[in-house]
């Protein structure tokens, strides 16, 4: 059994010994089995009962007696976010892989630690990205080329493919993604989604909002069937929820409410509540340590260019810090990542990887060259394909926001696209001495310290704005104690 388990999978290896251990059969109701230890298993469980706990708070809120409209749609998005049974195989939720406690990104220390990528809903299929944080996200514009300036602006995911294009909301159309991505949700059919909510103990909630219409829908005999078996469809079948097209139209747009609802949960103060000590000391109702301040000075500083795309605000601006572009950053290859090893076909038939270990994240280059294997979403703009090759390697720039919280002092947290930091340390390091430290050695007890391993893409990589920072440890250890300035939930002290 173990053996052809390895075979099949070709997980060992890379998901690393933290995690590798005895077979766990998931819940009843799920199809494969996964290689990950008792104690891995027994902190994602813990994390599904912390989002069971808050799904049925909220369904507790449906009995008050009256919501206004804010609060009707913030409610049914946050249903929504926390429902795991919209995953084929009702086991895991949107917020599986976006944690309240850590900053809405990653929330399973162990998989942070090795992987830096989540199981989807089929335990085997990991995705080949670390989890993006959703606080603040909902500030990202529709994304658009600035030609100016050369350069993308705005969207959503790290290589920016939802773009708002077509809901005037990157954050819905990112909402749209994981239900339908194979390695993450994995449903085969939008209408899947729909099916699924029809069911839910608060339709109620979403036909009111929603208007009554949103499940008005004639399904298949065979709709159940369907839904329960893991995407992608078929090439020859894409949408094999076979309705007419007056239903397909009306399914279509109850999936177009179902992303506009979350991203509006999205968009409350539960995600972007503003209220770091960053935010204290902007108000004058706190003060920084003296490192504290020093690290903001350098963050701000010619010296580190942080400020130049982690931005901290302008007249008329809020204080974000990020300024919605892309960049390669150079930063290594995350060999931990199960993705380079899912280049066989699973037990549905289902290759997630055919490149293999030759797989190279090309980010924003990758959705633009209309490459499905490079991107889950086509490019919708034929004029930016052109500029696909000059945006290959280059991944958005993320918000600094909660960049540090975390539920508790041990949690491990990943940066960057493919989880390859493990530290705040490490990532300032890695901006100061990258260009000034010797290339890594196969193996080598020095790698992150005193050597980098090659960048994962080279071409495009920013040579500007870090490399060669010049900065002592103490200095980068002041800039670390500035980010996590920046950790939403402060309570300043009186005085």
């Amino acid at each position: 059994m173990w053996t052809q388990l390895v075979t099949s999978f070709c997980l060992t290896a890379l998901i690393g010994a933290a995690l590798i251990g005895s077979v766990v059969v998931p819940p009843e109701g799920t199809s494969s089995t996964v290689l990950i230890t008792p104690a891995a298993q027994e902190e994602i469980s813990e994390v599904q009962a912390r989002i069971d706990t808050t799904e049925a708070g909220a369904l507790e809120q449906l009995k008050a007696e009256r919501f206004d409209r804010s609060e009707q749609i913030t409610l049914l998005g946050k249903l929504i976010y926390f429902d795991k049974n919209l995953s084929v195989n009702r086991n895991e939720a949107c917020t599986f892989c976006h944690m309240p406690e850590a900053a809405f990104t990653g929330g399973v220390s162990g998989l942070n630690a090795s992987t830096g990528s989540y199981p989807g809903s089929v335990r085997t299929r990991f995705s080949n990205r670390k989890p993006m944080t959703h606080t603040y996200a909902t500030y990202a514009p529709v994304l658009h080329y600035n030609q100016n300036q050369g350069d993308f602006v705005g969207g959503n995911f790290w290589d920016m493919r939802a773009t708002g294009l077509r809901l005037n909301n990157p954050s819905a159309e990112q909402a749209q993604g994981p239900p339908l991505n194979p390695v993450e949700m994995g449903m085969p059919d939008s209408a899947c989604i729909v099916y699924r909510l029809s069911m839910r103990p608060y339709r109620a909630l979403a036909e009111t909002v929603w208007g009554a219409q949103a499940f008005v829908i004639h399904w298949p005999a065979d709709v159940e069937q369907v839904c329960n078996s893991p995407g992608p469809a078929r090439a020859s079948d894409p949408l094999p929820v076979h309705l007419s097209a007056v239903d397909r139209g009306s399914s279509t747009r109850t999936f177009d409410q179902f992303a506009e609802a979350i991203a509006t949960f999205e968009a409350s103060t539960d995600l972007n509540p503003f209220t770091s000590k960053y935010d204290y000391v902007l108000a004058g109702k706190a003060e920084f340590t003296a490192d504290e301040k020093a690290g903001y000075d350098l963050f701000r500083s010619s010296t580190t260019h942080c400020n130049e795309c982690h931005r901290d605000g302008g007249p008329g601006e809020e204080p974000l810090f990020t300024d919605f572009t892309a960049s390669n950053l150079g930063v290594p290859r995350n060999r931990g990542l199960p993705f380079y090893e899912e280049n066989t076909p699973d037990q549905f038939g289902y290759t997630a990887n055919r490149l293999g270990e030759g797989f190279v994240d090309l980010g924003v280059g990758g959705f633009l060259r209309h490459d499905p294997q490079l991107s889950a979403e086509q490019n919708p703009n034929s004029q930016w394909e052109k500029l696909a090759q000059s945006f290959a390697g280059k991944f958005k720039v993320p918000t600094l926001r909660n960049v540090d919280m975390r539920p508790r002092p041990d949690f491990v947290k990943a940066y960057m696209h493919n989880g390859y930091f493990k530290d705040l340390k490490e990532v300032v390091h890695f901006y100061n001495t990258r260009d000034v430290l010797p290339r890594c050695k196969p193996n080598d007890p020095g790698e992150k310290v005193s050597c980098w391993p090659a960048p994962e893409y080279l071409s495009n990589e920013n040579k500007r704005q870090l490399g060669n920072l010049h900065l002592t440890d103490q200095q980068e250890n002041q800039i670390v104690a500035f980010m996590r300035t920046l950790t939403d939930g402060y309570v300043p002290h009186e005085k």
